[in-house]
Parts: C-alpha cells; structure tokens; sequence
C-alpha cells in the first residue's frame, strides 16, 4: 500500500489516473512520479515542485502538473 494517499484515502501509486476538478474543469492523468521529498523535488526539471509530497502526471491537454495528493481523486 502506498504512503501517498487521494482525498478519500486511496493509496495513490505510478500508473494510476487520478483527477482534481479545477475552475470549472478538470486536470486528468496518469500518475508518472510521486515526488516525496525536497531533494526528489529539485530533480524534477520540467516542473517547479515545490512544498513535497505531490503527485506529478500530465493533464489532458498534454501540460505537466503537480498537486497535492489530498487534492486528487482516483479514477474508477
């Protein structure tokens, strides 16, 4: 079981897809990394990740994204 967890307390893992609604839409994706710490952080070059733990995925419309894990929801 993961250390990471979404708002309903799914373990979230690499591979899963999850989702946050946003301004009216929403951010979709598959999990590529869960960067856990500072230094995980700093060697993620395509994003600025700041305040660790987040769960990074690409969004539907192809932009990388970082969020919070207690923000996100595990697709069915």
């Amino acid at each position: 079981m993961s250390d990471i967890a979404d708002k309903h307390g799914q373990g979230i893992e690499v591979g899963d897809t999850v989702y946050t609604k946003i301004r009216g839409g929403k951010h979709e994706g598959e999990v590529e990394k869960i960067v856990r710490t500072a230094e995980e952080a700093q060697s993620v070059q395509e994003i600025n990740v700041k305040n660790p733990p987040k769960v990074v995925f690409h969004d539907q419309k192809g932009k990388l994204v970082a969020h919070n894990p207690g923000t996100l929801e595990k697709s069915p």
